[in-house]
């Protein structure tokens, strides 16, 4: 569809008796002839905002405008595209709606009933595929889709799909650019004041989310929630090739790849592919990059990781941290440890080279020597 050709509308598609396009100066269409004539003008809606944002989905639309109309809390600064949404925001500053358990302040009655479950353990709303129960009716709508594959919330611009809303309005902003939320800190800058205050505990070292089993604190709800799958067990992420099930999605994904052969992440320079963002990292600072940002202490020699500075300083101190279960014998290597065992105390298993049958103990140590073969 030709972008520069848009019918002069707002949030939903013009009802006048004539609809002129203002950028084909002449093109009109008369109430009865409008689908007719628009649908060979035009091949889909249109939705504009301003003369140069124009939108092809009315639910793109309101979001982008309610994008563009923000009431401001003054107690804390955070912004409502409503203001009916500032209004149940300020319930939180009034304390009107507090859980008496924990004291936590809600922005309506609805969400503190939800929230008061947490505490009673009441998990009314039961998955009918897995049988998993849960607070609230919207949340077992979004676990339903990890079952039925259903992504119903679609990007315009690049026809990638979500599960949720949310997740949909995050990939949106990748699309624009736009951080309108900075840290005062640090100067750092984000598209959404949930990632900001979520950011802002970095410096403030504040864990307002505790686990209730181990004491563990998190920083983040959504960490708390991956954890206590810790305690629970549950591997809601199953694959559908070979029935292996994950805690979190993303670990999913990665498993995938090993079905797929997918190495999406190529290094720019030699052109290698990777399976995994980190792997590509890795694979870029030692093989591309002659940084050593990390020194030792105590001879200056420069080296690429923190880690590798700390086993080089056990040279100068003497550190053996690895002990042996069986004896008082200390050991600086982690190989030195297992070669132990399985010399003194026969524990562990021998790898052996396949072409000449020498023994080792490590398997580091077995693939360099199979490479030098």
């Amino acid at each position: 569809m030709d972008t520069q050709h848009s019918l002069r509308t707002m949030n939903k598609p013009i009802s006048l008796n004539v609809c002129v396009c203002f950028t084909c100066t002449g093109s009109s269409f008369d109430k009865q002839s409008r689908k007719v004539d628009r649908g060979r003008h035009h091949s889909a809606k249109q939705y504009l905002c301003t003369p140069s944002t124009v939108f092809t989905a009315q639910e793109t639309s309101t979001s982008h405008r309610k994008q563009q109309t923000k009431e401001q809390c003054n107690q804390c600064g955070k912004c409502y595209s409503s203001h009916s949404g500032l209004r149940q925001h300020m319930n939180i500053h009034a304390s009107k709606y507090r859980c008496t358990e924990c004291g936590k302040c809600c922005h309506n009655s609805s969400a503190l009933a939800i929230h008061r479950r947490k505490h009673s353990g009441e998990k009314p709303f039961e998955c009918t595929v897995c049988s998993k129960r849960f607070t609230a009716s919207g949340v077992l709508v979004n676990h339903s889709r990890i079952h039925s594959g259903d992504k119903p919330y679609k990007c315009d611009m690049c026809d990638k799909a979500f599960c949720l809303f949310g997740n949909l309005t995050r990939h949106r902003q990748s699309h624009s650019g736009e951080k309108p939320f900075e840290c005062t800190v640090c100067g750092k800058r984000f598209s959404q004041s949930g990632h900001l205050d979520t950011h802002s505990r970095i410096h403030s070292g504040d864990k307002p989310y505790k686990c209730d089993i181990c004491d563990k604190a998190f920083s983040e709800s959504g960490s708390l929630n991956r954890h206590m799958r810790v305690h629970t067990g549950d591997k809601p992420y199953k694959c559908h090739m070979c029935d292996k099930a994950f805690r979190e999605s993303g670990s999913l994904n990665r498993h995938m790849r090993v079905h797929t052969g997918d190495k999406p992440y190529k290094c720019s320079p030699c052109n290698k592919s990777f399976s995994e963002s980190s792997h590509l990292q890795r694979h870029k600072h030692f093989v591309h990059s002659n940084r050593r940002p990390y020194h030792c202490p105590f001879c200056g020699k420069m080296f690429k990781r923190n880690i590798d500075v700390k086993q080089h300083v056990r040279i100068h101190t003497d550190t053996k941290p690895y002990s042996c279960r069986h004896c008082s014998d200390r050991f600086m290597w982690s190989h030195q440890l297992k070669r132990h065992l399985l010399e003194s105390h026969n524990e562990g298993t021998w790898l052996a080279c396949n072409m000449c049958q020498k023994k080792f103990s490590d398997s580091g140590h077995l693939k360099i020597h199979g490479a030098l073969s």
